[in-house]
């Protein structure tokens, strides 16, 4: 199973996006669903999480984004609104389950000011 995110791209400051992880194929076992993000020169950084009964967001994103799931489509969202120079960063998804984690690809999120 591989995951594919996307929907990362060019938007202007206040602007919003959506980006989607899907999986390949069904995944058995999971325990969270995550988005992290990695900015030019820092080191990688939780934003938000998933599991069977709560989401959480780092403080930095708290209420402007929104992890969402599509058990249909196999498919974890972030929709990301407000958002700030501050959020340009490679975002990456993760799918955490009780044999392994997987992780997407990364999709780039630029945020002009």
């Amino acid at each position: 199973v591989q995951l594919q995110a996307s929907g990362g791209g060019l938007v202007q400051a206040g602007g919003s996006l959506r980006l989607s992880c899907a999986a390949s194929g069904s995944i058995a076992g999971i325990k969270a669903m995550r988005w992290y993000r990695q900015a030019p020169g820092k080191e990688r950084e939780w934003v938000a999480i998933m599991t069977s009964g709560t989401v959480n967001y780092a403080d930095s994103v708290k209420g402007r984004f929104t992890i969402s799931r599509d058990r249909a489509k196999k498919t974890v969202y972030l929709l990301m609104n407000s958002l700030e120079p501050e959020d340009t960063a490679v975002y990456y998804c993760n799918v955490d389950t009780v044999y392994r984690g997987y992780w997407g690809q990364g999709t780039l999120v630029t945020v002009s000011s």
